[in-house]
């Protein structure tokens, strides 16, 4: 590739034609781990339940840029004692420039976190590790199946509230 094709590339997303989509930052937000029942959780002989959580907070930061964090926390019980929990808040910030709401709502509900994901998964995984335990796998996780989820409970609780707003006052 020629010099004057790297010199392209690197032209701000506001001056090409059409709409862009950029990824500005990736950083890690937040991250916890705690081993509450250390060293004595090591020799207990149960089998290992596992509690994931995971969430998604969207904070406009300018007109053409908004951070995406996700975050995970992971519990690991044996028994009734903890053996360990990890948390993770990963970041980014993206550019979305001259998109309709509706593509920067699916963006940053499916693909900012799609890409936010294996960094997620790996700071899971190296934090539980350190922790003396054995490697942990976060799964792949649908975010595009996550946001339909989204979009019909949005739809449902629009519809009630259109419901509510409709009945007689002394129906309700």
């Amino acid at each position: 590739m020629s010099e004057e094709n790297n010199n392209a590339a690197a032209v701000p997303a506001e001056t090409a034609n059409g709409p862009a989509f950029t990824v500005e930052k990736i950083y890690v937000k937040d991250v916890s781990f705690e081993s509450p029942n250390s060293p004595v959780i090591f020799n207990e002989n149960v089998q290992p339940e596992l509690q994931l959580n995971l969430n998604q907070k969207v904070q406009r930061l300018s007109e053409n840029a908004f951070e995406v964090v996700l975050g995970v926390t992971l519990t690991c019980k044996a028994g009734d004692k903890t053996a360990y929990v990890a948390e993770v808040e990963q970041a980014g910030v993206f550019g979305l420039i001259g998109l309709e709401p509706q593509a920067i709502d699916v963006l940053l509900g499916t693909q900012c976190p799609n890409i936010l994901f294996p960094y997620v998964r790996s700071t899971i995984s190296e934090l539980v590790q350190a922790g003396g335990f054995p490697p942990f796998y976060l799964q792949p996780i649908n975010f595009d199946g996550l946001y339909a989820e989204t979009l019909r409970q949005r739809q449902q609780q629009a519809e009630g509230a259109s419901l509510a707003d409709s009945e007689p006052a002394g129906n309700a």
